[in-house]
């Protein structure tokens, strides 16, 4: 398997259970050794062996690592201390982390008294808190609770705003493809395909389904929309109008001006994307948790 990450991306990693995603990771992290290739982080080549650009890594494993009977302040200081840091600007940091992962009105309790999803929380707190280069969250929302689950996904959104380049791995379709600028789908060690969530849907040639429900002379407005750049196919059915099409959002006022003009009427459009589930499916004919 071969892939980049750049600042400021955030990188999926999906497969299903022993397609290699944590073995991955540990090798990208210095925590085993590979096989044959490298591994570069900010022009340095990591392994298990080295110590330059490991320092650029922020590692969010799925097993928690922290301290139940520390607050969650007194954790991040603690491992704020093991990464070098000190001083006042640790401090500083240290409030600007809890403000990051949502736990400022908490800092001063004992970890132990947290819920499943807090302590996930700070477990990312710990991965970013030196502010690495490079940010690897392996499945951080397992076993949370939706709200939890949410804030988690926030404070993910905000990492890539800051430059920071995320290498995340989840069992949640729609993790995915809200979070990810890019997906590699990897099975049985290899990546099996690679790209934006647009790319991979027309790697397996889905396309996206219109539907127009309305009046008038549909038949019409159908055979005005098949004329339309980007429409593989178009018919009328029980005051319904269907279209197929390689990208909706970007001709959709052009299809309801068709319709409009060959004598058609609009009572509600419904747009249906295809998403990476179909392709998981297609390129590696199992579910994403199998």
């Amino acid at each position: 398997m071969s892939f980049t990450i750049g600042e400021g991306e955030t990188y999926g990693l999906l497969g299903p259970n022993g397609a290699g995603k944590t073995t991955s990771i540990s090798m990208i992290a210095g925590l085993l050794e590979g096989d044959a290739g490298e591994v570069r982080v900010s022009g340095e080549i990591i392994s298990t062996r080295s110590t330059a650009g490991k320092s650029e890594i922020g590692l969010v494993p799925q097993d928690l690592a922290i301290y139940p009977d520390l607050t969650a302040r007194e954790n991040l200081a603690f491992f704020g201390r093991l990464y070098g840091m000190g001083g006042s600007d640790l401090t500083s940091r240290v409030d600007e982390v809890l403000d990051v992962i949502g736990l400022a009105g908490r800092s001063d309790d004992l970890v132990k008294e947290f819920s499943g999803g807090m302590k996930r929380r700070l477990n990312i707190g710990i991965g970013l808190l030196h502010k690495p280069q490079l940010l690897i969250l392996d499945e951080p929302t397992v076993g949370v609770d939706p709200q939890s689950r949410n804030a988690i996904l926030e404070s993910v959104e905000s990492l890539s705003d800051e430059g920071m380049a995320v290498l995340y791995t989840t069992h949640y379709m729609e993790e995915a493809e809200r979070l990810c600028d890019r997906v590699a789908i990897i099975d049985e060690g290899k990546i099996q395909a690679e790209g934006t969530r647009r790319e991979l849907v027309a790697m397996v040639g889905q396309k996206d389904r219109v539907t127009i429900s309305g009046g008038g002379d549909l038949t019409a407005a159908a055979e005005s929309v098949r004329a339309v750049a980007g429409v593989s196919e178009a018919s009328s059915s029980d005051h319904q109008l269907h279209i197929l099409t390689d990208d909706a959002s970007s001709i959709l006022p052009e299809l309801l001006a068709c319709v409009t003009d060959s004598g058609g009427t609009i009572g509600g459009v419904e747009v249906f994307e295809p998403n990476l589930e179909a392709v998981f499916l297609h390129l590696t004919g199992k579910a994403l948790r199998d």
